[in-house]
């Protein structure tokens, strides 16, 4: 707002001084004013964005003079109608009609000084007329998404500590392990403490949580006490490169206490380590990533070991400049299956807490027990306005072993079928942001079944269509 009168007031002096100053004053080409700092990204995290150096307004409050002291106010909205025809294929129960979502998140940033930061976050998420049932994360009245405090520590000359406790969406990476389940209609916040420190292009996180599980009524959300999980992930940059460029290595300790895989429930302790490397450079990008897990897996009758790993990529070519700058994309993944559901050995690997969705919009299938290839085409039709279309193909990987879906939970477990190919999806998706905050989004998405689908159950076409409005600010 005071940039506006700014510009109202220097338009009006520059106006007077032509029609009644001198004639040299006429002569004289008056000086526009200073363009206003460029605002952030607008990020699904919202934590993440700096207005610090942002014009006053809702984005930036200042507190006091000094300029490090300022409240930021922000909010999404999302409204989303989903439909499917033969859900996973027909199997269990089905919803004819479609049904809606609908989620507000306002959140407050509050910086005191250069050191001291709060922030909170509410989330309030609704759905209507999903004959199947309603499940935790489609609805949650009203309750505390986050809430945590930033103590900022200068250590020495370019080094820093951060330290961070409370209730805090945690995203690492591609999110194929650690994502903030932004798809559902209710993100997957954690209760823990978080320590980062800095030093030069290096950044170390460390931390120790719990996944808080998602209730349907009024500040009701608790912590889950039968699941933890902490890690220590580290990322450094790599400019000489490429864009963009850099290196992530991780460790993720897990535990489970009722944990269920195909060959039945136990109590598991999973540790992975891993590495990441990913970046851009003459319109080549890329994301490749490999992990093994090792722990234990307890059952009621045996104990087990665990085995696990998975390579996944993504590699893509954008043609620019070209017509629509159309971008060739390929995924691959590969991820470990049990071989013997006779014995307590587990060999299936946990994705843990991945993103949502994570093969498309559909979300049939989660990352357990698969082969999969996925080629993409996107296309910039305008500035505002993206098309793609994909494929995927789906194996898996041991046939001894089930599918599964995102949660992690048994789809079927695959005993009764040597078939390796699951099916092929395909998928349309239409993206228009009318402006930094407001955009729209429709998909379509079809599911063939494959020998395996046709060998263990009900084996229909799934079709898929989802239509989003999303505003953020």
């Amino acid at each position: 707002m005071r940039a506006t009168w700014c510009r109202l007031f220097l338009l009006l002096t520059g106006a007077i001084a032509v029609c009644f100053g001198p004639r040299s004053l006429r002569a004289e080409t008056p000086t526009p004013p200073p363009a206003p700092p460029a605002l952030p990204p607008i990020t699904p995290l919202r934590y993440t964005e700096d207005y610090s150096a942002a014009p006053p307004s809702l984005k930036h409050i200042p507190l006091g003079d000094g300029g490090d002291s300022y409240l930021s106010l922000g909010i999404e909205v999302r409204l989303r109608y989903e439909f499917y025809q033969d859900n996973q294929w027909g199997q269990g129960p089905q919803d004819p009609g479609g049904y809606l979502w609908a989620r507000t998140m306002p959140y407050a940033d509050l910086h005191i000084g250069p050191n001291v930061r709060a922030f909170g976050q509410l989330v309030s998420a609704f759905e209507w007329w999903d004959a199947a049932g309603i499940r935790p994360p489609d609805e949650d009245r009203l309750d505390v998404l986050q809430a945590f405090v930033d103590l900022s520590v200068p250590i020495g000359e370019g080094h820093s500590l951060l330290v961070r406790p409370g209730r805090q969406i945690l995203r690492y990476g591609s999110e194929r392990l650690l994502g903030m389940r932004y798809g559902a209609n209710v993100p997957l916040p954690f209760d823990a403490a978080l320590a980062r420190f800095e030093t030069g292009p290096w950044r170390v996180d460390a931390f120790y949580g719990h996944p808080v599980d998602t209730k349907r009524g009024e500040w009701d959300d608790q912590a889950n006490d039968t699941q933890a999980l902490w890690a220590v992930y580290a990322t450094t940059a790599l400019p000489s490169i490429g864009k963009r460029a850099g290196v992530d290595a991780y460790y993720i300790g897990y535990s489970d206490d009722e944990a269920r895989f195909a060959q039945g429930p136990g109590k598991e302790v999973r540790h992975t380590i891993g590495g990441r490397f990913f970046g851009e450079t003459r319109g080549l990008d890329w994301d490749l990533e490999a992990s093994y897990q090792f722990g234990q897996y307890d059952m009621a009758t045996a104990d087990g070991r665990i085995s696990a790993w998975a390579v996944n990529s993504n590699i893509g070519y954008a043609f620019d400049p070209a017509p629509f700058s159309p971008r060739l994309g390929m995924k691959a993944n590969v991820i470990s299956g049990d071989d013997n559901p006779r014995d307590a050995g587990l060999q299936t690997y946990n994705s843990l807490f991945p993103r949502r969705k994570y093969f498309g919009e559909m979300g049939v299938l989660g990352p357990y027990n698969l082969v999969d290839v996925h080629p993409s085409l996107s296309l910039q039709l305008t500035n505002k306005t993206t098309f793609e279309l994909a494929s995927v193909f789906y194996w898996r990987f041991s046939t001894d072993d089930g599918i599964y879906n995102n949660a992690g939970n048994v789809i079927r477990p695959g005993f009764n079928s040597d078939a390796r190919y699951i099916g092929t999806q395909l998928e349309a998706a239409l993206t228009h942001r009318f402006s930094r905050e407001f955009e729209v989004s429709a998909t379509y998405e079809v599911f063939l079944p494959g020998a395996f689908i046709e060998n263990s159950g009900p084996d229909e076409v799934v079709h898929f269509v989802g239509i989003e409005l999303l505003f953020r600010f």
